[in-house]
């Protein structure tokens, strides 16, 4: 299993770039860039829409995604390589090899991309592979719309879980209410992971019972609440 270290959260904390449109995350970026950054990220773009294949076995798109905290700042770096990646629009077999070869801040960006890039479940081992890790960017970038979309039930039970385990808010998990309503099997795991913590003298995350709720078969949990929920 690979683990990875939590990457400090920037200043647009709680934007997904997953639930924006390339169209909003770019007048985003029009009022929040300043001109050299805007400049950049103009011929970024034009490269990536117009000559995805140069650079030899590296496309220039890629060299880019690299320079996107440098260029644009850590704050918008996000927005700035989901944007990339879409002008790009790479198949499956680039976003794949950018996710494996890629830093953390990429793998994350291509997580964001997945819900604008791929109507169909081929990039599933990719959200799959970011649910292992305990970096709480990278999995709240995995519970996105793409996962809610495509994830079977077992393994979306299974990140919700570990959303509750490592900290990372259930609201970060896309279309929550849709996947959990009416979910017996899930309102069963969470119980007894409640009644686990309770029993090792641990406290509840306070998300867990908000999920519960969501599916319609919440009992009532007598516990010690714990607003952040990670696993100490």
């Amino acid at each position: 299993m690979s683990q990875t270290h939590p990457t400090p959260a920037g200043p647009e904390t709680g934007t997904t770039p997953a639930l924006a449109s390339p169209d909003e995350l770019r007048a985003r970026l029009d009022r929040r860039l300043d001109p050299a950054a805007r400049a950049w990220l103009d011929r970024a773009l034009d490269e990536a829409a117009g000559h995805p294949d140069t650079h030899g076995p590296v496309s220039a798109w890629e060299l880019r995604l690299a320079e996107a905290g440098r260029r644009c700042g850590p704050a918008h770096a996000d927005a700035v390589r989901v944007l990339i990646l879409s002008a790009a629009h790479p198949g499956t077999d680039a976003l794949t090899r950018v996710y494996r070869q890629g830093t953390a801040d990429e793998r994350r960006a291509v997580l964001h991309a997945l819900a604008h890039l791929l109507p169909g479940p081929e990039a599933v081992p990719l959200v799959e592979d970011a649910l292992r890790t305990n970096d709480t960017r990278l999995l709240a970038a995995a519970v996105g719309p793409y996962a809610a979309r495509h994830l079977d039930a077992h393994s979306w039970r299974h990140a919700v879980l570990k959303c509750l385990f490592t900290g990372v808010p259930v609201e970060e998990v896309a279309d929550l209410a849709g996947r959990a309503a009416g979910d017996a099997e899930l309102a069963r795991m969470l119980g007894d992971y409640a009644a686990e913590r309770t029993a090792a003298g641990r406290p509840v995350p306070q998300g867990l019972h908000h999920v519960l709720a969501l599916t319609g078969s919440a009992p009532a949990l007598h516990t010690t609440d714990d607003p952040h929920g990670k696993e100490s």
